[in-house]
């Protein structure tokens, strides 16, 4: 497939509203420190021990966090290639809510902090670290995205590639399901902590919660843009998302309840992102070849 087939339906859905600089540089940003933060509390998070802004009772917990983190950066580096807001947005969206979360997570059970509590020097150093790029980031989305839907939207024309009819209904039930569980733990941690599969307290809950919501956010937009073409990036985060997740899974298999109904449900989810981006790849690939 040549390179001018690739790029057909991006040319095909063109239009939109420009990506001005800052969205561009926010997405750079986070995915620089996602690589770093996120490949650290991972790592340490293979070798059983628990590191994070905040003591966790399970070392799952903060290695999740950092898979996501890592599995979303290949998304937010392809963010700087794009033209059009709407061509990342169903990536950027997520971004938002997984940085305001995070943040207000954080400011709320301030208390639950290393930088609050004491502990090693390295971890009050990381809480203090935590609060501060977060809370930039934070500030720097919020006046990034606001500015960009600022820009006058150029015309668009049709879509480049329709989601096909059968791959809707799929959607929509792992969107929801990912939706659903992130809010259970947002609003009602102590409750919805029960549904995972493995030791968790208020903090972790919540901010695993944040997560699991910018995933069905994620999701459910593009179902919502109904157009591959425009959701490249995400194509991109939800199998890499998936994929670190497995590893961490994996290597702490011993501390999950395999034989709870949360942990098949968390397979089942996890195995729809990773089926949700490669699919997607396929067909956006296809559609290319038949427009060639």
């Amino acid at each position: 497939m040549t390179q001018a087939a690739s790029d057909a339906p991006a040319r095909a859905a063109a239009g939109g509203r420009p990506l001005t600089a800052g969205v561009a540089m926010l997405a750079t940003a986070v995915a620089v420190n996602s690589l770093l933060v996120g490949g650290l509390l991972t790592a340490v998070s293979l070798t059983g021990h628990v590191f994070g802004p905040w003591p966790s009772l399970e070392s799952l917990n903060p290695g999740l966090i950092g898979a996501a983190m890592l599995g979303t950066a290949p998304g937010l580096f392809a963010v700087a290639r794009a033209r059009h807001w709407e061509e990342v947005r169903t990536l950027l969206h997520p971004l938002a809510v997984v940085l305001v979360g995070l943040f207000s997570v954080t400011m709320l059970n301030a208390g639950g902090l290393y930088i609050a509590e004491g502990g090693p020097v390295l971890s009050v150093l990381f809480s203090l670290g935590w609060i501060f790029v977060l809370g930039l980031f934070c500030v720097w989305a919020v006046i990034a995205l606001a500015l960009q839907h600022r820009v006058a939207a150029q015309q668009r024309s049709m879509a480049g590639a329709p989601l096909p009819g059968w791959s809707k209904p799929p959607l929509a039930v792992l969107g929801s399901a990912w939706l659903g569980i992130g809010t259970g733990l947002l609003v009602r941690p102590g409750f919805w902590a029960d549904f995972v599969p493995w030791d968790t307290d208020r903090l972790d809950a919540q901010a695993l919660g944040v997560w699991a919501l910018a995933l069905g956010v994620g999701v459910l937009g593009a179902l919502a843009e109904d157009d591959l073409a425009r959701t490249r990036p995400a194509l991109l985060a939800l199998p890499g998302t998936a994929a670190t997740m497995t590893v961490v899974l994996a290597a702490r298999a011993a501390h999950v309840d395999w034989a709870s109904g949360p942990a098949l449900s968390l397979v089942c989810m996890v195995a729809g992102l990773l089926c949700a981006g490669a699919s997607g790849h396929f067909l956006l690939k296809r559609s290319a070849a038949l427009r060639d």
